[in-house]
C-alpha cells in the first residue's frame, strides 16, 4: 500500500527463459563452434561462455 491507501500493483513473476536441457544443447554447439573459431581473438569469449554454462547445466 502506499501513502494515500491505495494498492501498487505487484511485478509479474519472471519465468525461466530456458530449460535445463536447453543450456546441454546451447553448451554442444558452442563446443563445436569453438573449434571453428580457435583460432580467432573472439574464441575466449565463447570459451568464457562454455565454461559458465558448464556450472548451470
Amino acid at each position: 500500500m502506499t501513502d494515500t491507501g491505495t494498492m501498487t500493483p505487484q511485478p509479474a513473476r519472471s519465468r525461466a527463459v530456458f530449460s535445463q536441457e536447453d543450456f546441454s544443447l546451447i553448451r554442444t554447439a558452442i563446443a563445436h563452434y569453438l573449434r571453428e573459431v580457435q583460432d580467432k581473438p573472439e574464441s575466449v569469449k565463447y570459451a568464457n561462455l562454455f565454461h559458465r554454462l558448464g556450472r548451470v547445466a
